[in-house]
């Protein structure tokens, strides 16, 4: 289904309700792991947004895109989106906590603007 040029206003409103969804959940658990458990902050950030990527992709198809495609045809496209994402978000993070000494949140911060750039982007014109 492609979105007409009127649509892509209330699309990225919608693609911001259920990113800040994710986010907050991928935040929760890189705190939790990086306070409480000792990982570093690129791992947790890692699987944090690894665990927000699977309630991402149900709630976009669903809600924010009203896909009606596929998953055999979307899913496998998100995975690769979210696979360039998760290398982003790692990097940004990797680079601002260990080159710059940023603190994690800052670096997250960070990895999260480019991130939410990214997959809107992509996933607007290629994935649903």
């Amino acid at each position: 289904m492609r979105l007409s040029t009127l649509s892509v206003p209330k699309t990225f409103g919608r693609f911001l309700l259920v990113g800040g969804l994710c986010t907050g959940l991928q935040y929760l658990l890189l705190v939790v792991l990086v306070e409480q458990v000792g990982f570093s902050a690129t791992l947790a950030s890692t699987i944090g947004y690894l665990a927000s990527s699977v309630v991402n992709y149900f709630l976009n198809y669903s809600f924010t895109f009203n896909s009606t495609a596929r998953h055999r045809h979307s899913l496998p496209r998100f995975l690769l989106i979210s696979l360039c994402g998760l290398l982003l978000n790692g990097a940004i993070t990797f680079i601002g906590t260990n080159v710059y000494a940023a603190n994690y949140l800052v670096a997250q911060a960070t990895a999260t603007f480019v991130t939410l750039l990214w997959n809107f982007l992509v996933n607007l014109r290629w994935t649903f």
